[in-house]
């Protein structure tokens, strides 16, 4: 049996751009997507703080450093600059192995700079 597991998130990331024009997609700062093991296409959940809005969506590469984190095409409808979200991510496990299987979380502040898991929120999971 497989079991549908939270894989990972990245939690309270500011949104830095809204592009309606724009094909489709969320387009991410690349430090964010490497710490958080999310890949260029992947399927993300993306979770609207301010608004409750959720949606699906696929991920592109930002920039470097760059602290982008742009909502693009129809979804630029449902979040605005300057809200907060949470891009989540899941993938299939065996049951035996999601007994064991720990998420990763990058907690950010409001720049999107990843925030050192010293000074991160009170959690059980695990950090990056």
């Amino acid at each position: 049996m497989f079991c549908n597991m939270f894989k990972s998130k990245i939690h309270r990331a500011t949104c830095t751009e809204a592009d309606l024009n724009y094909v489709g997609s969320i387009t991410i700062d690349k430090t964010l997507m490497d710490a958080a093991g999310i890949l260029p296409g992947e399927k993300v959940q993306v979770v609207n703080i301010n608004n409750g809005n959720r949606f699906e969506t696929y991920t592109l590469e930002g920039p470097v450093d760059s602290g982008m984190v742009c909502i693009n095409g129809a979804a630029a409808r449902l979040v605005h600059p300057g809200d907060k979200v949470i891009i989540i991510t899941y993938c299939w496990l065996e049951a035996a192995e999601a007994k064991a299987f720990k998420p990763t979380v990058v907690f950010v502040d409001d720049q999107n700079r990843i925030i050192p898991e010293a000074k991160a929120p009170k959690h059980k999971l695990t950090l990056v």
